[in-house]
């Protein structure tokens, strides 16, 4: 069962989230969010992805969980990172954690690529269970003094867990059944299995469902008026999260059935309540859909076999011959039943830019792309009037904007670290600033080598931002980093900023930075 909530739908933004599942690069991607998935609040960094996915190239993990970023699938871990090394600034310096959205996506991605194929049994004995549970909350509200609250409490969480196992298998199962009855390949044998089996089980399930659907009708019905009540007596034993929403204005999903819309999509499954049936209506017509595709199916099969147009028997006559052939008689047999005969070299020209040796097997080889005018009526020439050239102007002009814009917020984060320069120890740095920090921080670490005191004097400039930054080993000195992501902490180093190219004394450099 899946309830409304709020407006139904949610924001279409979010299915960006499932990009990562359509790229060539699926794979890595994948393998990504299940190492993040693996574990609970997992806070990684990208060498410790890197290492436990066996990936030497820290630099393309880097992108991919980049990428996840971008997406909304992890999300940058505020996490406090103490490093004691370069090297390990180096390595922690960006840890990332799983998103509620990208840790629910990938939930459902695995459940999917493991049980998509498999047939679901129908969990039809907690229907039962949900009308015994309906029958006693209805008993309890009736009773003088009301149902006692714990008891609502847990009956309610019992009733709509077994209710949405249920449900959630009905639907399966009638997929499945569908899939099935679909096919039109099948023989005999398998008709007469598909058919018994499928005949009775899917009647033992209308008969559970027809039998328990008007007794939770009628509990429905008597409980619905008194279900705010019922509610309110459970929201007052408290020990939930329905104050977050009101403390911090955080959305809240509450557990299944402590909505009134929970309640409403519980009864519009007995309960025709907007004129397009019940979901027990469309139960009894999906059975009769199903039985009209077998009884289609067996007409198929009972046609061809009175008609005289299966081939069936042939077909195995001759399977069994082939399969008494040495080779050579069982290519002449093939180009005798089949009329294949050797291939006819219709000299399609194929990509020049990749060399095929004249010895490579047609099996191996790539498939040749043939024009459909040569290949359907043996035409060369092409037919109607040749497609116009795609216009791209409007993608250029996304992409020119988008580089203008991230160009200028370069430009402004690089002004927002010359202006704080003086003071970095009290400035508090945007996003954006904080990433240029780190970009020229970053560059200066990496412009020499060895151990912590090659980095005296060690500076790093970008002259197209006019911003620069140089470094001086002091061993009591700790430099703060304070941002809106957070604040990071370098010891033993003092930092000075200032304009590109611009000569500095570092030894001027002020004490505790």
């Amino acid at each position: 069962m899946r309830g409304n909530r709020g407006d139904g739908r949610g924001s279409p933004e979010r299915l960006v989230a499932y990009s990562y599942l359509s790229v060539p690069e699926r794979g890595d991607y994948l393998a990504v969010m299940r190492l993040f998935g693996a574990s609970l609040m997992a806070d990684l960094s990208a060498h410790e992805v890197a290492e436990r996915l066996g990936r030497v190239d820290v630099e393309v993990v880097t992108a991919r969980l980049d990428a996840l970023v971008g997406w909304g699938n992890l999300i940058r871990s505020t996490h406090r990172v103490r490093a004691a090394s370069i090297a390990e600034f180096q390595r922690a310096r960006a840890r990332y954690q799983v998103s509620k959205l990208g840790e629910r996506i990938q939930r459902d991605v695995d459940e999917v690529l493991t049980w998509a194929d498999a047939a679901r049994e129908v969990a039809a004995e907690l229907l039962a269970l949900v009308d015994r549970e309906l029958a006693a909350l209805t008993g309890g509200m009736a009773a003088p003094g009301g149902v006692d609250a714990e008891r609502a409490r847990d009956a309610v969480a019992t009733l709509f867990v077994q209710f949405g196992e249920f449900a959630d298998s009905v639907r399966d199962f009638y997929a499945y059944l569908g899939q099935v009855l679909a096919r039109y390949d099948l023989d005999g044998e398998e008709y007469r299995g598909f058919k018994e089996l499928l005949l009775d089980y899917v009647e033992a399930i209308r008969e559970d469902v027809a039998f328990h659907s008007p007794r939770i009708r009628a509990s429905l019905d008597a409980l619905v008026p008194r279900l705010p009540e019922l509610l309110a007596r459970i929201d007052d034993l408290g020990g939930g999260l329905a104050g977050l929403e009101e403390v911090t204005g955080s959305r809240v999903q509450r557990s299944r059935g402590r909505e009134l819309a929970d309640w409403e999509a519980l009864r519009a499954w007995f309960v025709d309540v907007d004129g397009r049936g019940s979901q027990v209506d469309q139960l009894r017509a999906a059975t009769m859909r199903a039985l009209g595709s077998l009884l289609a199916n067996a007409k198929r099969m009972i046609r061809s076999t009175t008609s005289g147009q299966s081939r069936r028997g042939d077909l195995i006559r001759l399977a069994a011959w082939f399969d008494g052939c040495d080779d050579a008689g069982a290519h002449d047999l093939y180009a005798a039943a089949f009329g294949l005969y050797g291939a006819r070299h219709l000299g399609v020209v194929g990509d020049l830019d990749t060399a095929i040796p004249a010895g490579t097997s047609w099996w191996e080889a790539p498939v040749a792309e043939v024009p459909v005018a040569l290949r359907e009526r043996g035409e060369r020439s092409q037919r109607g009037r040749a497609a116009s050239v795609e216009d791209h102007t409007v993608q250029k002009e996304r992409l020119m904007a988008r580089a203008r814009a991230e160009a200028t917020a370069r430009t402004e984060a690089a002004a927002e670290l010359r202006a704080v320069a003086a003071h970095l120890d009290r400035a508090r740095l945007s996003t954006a600033a904080k990433a240029l920090f780190e970009e020229l921080l970053t560059g200066a670490l990496n412009s020499v080598s060895g151990d912590l005191a090659a980095l005296d004097g060690a500076r790093r400039d970008l002259d197209e931002l006019d911003i620069a930054v140089g470094l001086r080993v002091d061993p009591v000195a700790r430099t703060v980093v304070r941002s809106a992501e957070g604040d990071f902490e370098i010891e033993g180093l003092r930092v000075l900023l200032g304009r590109a190219g611009a000569e500095w004394d570092l030894d001027a450099v002020g004490e505790g930075r």
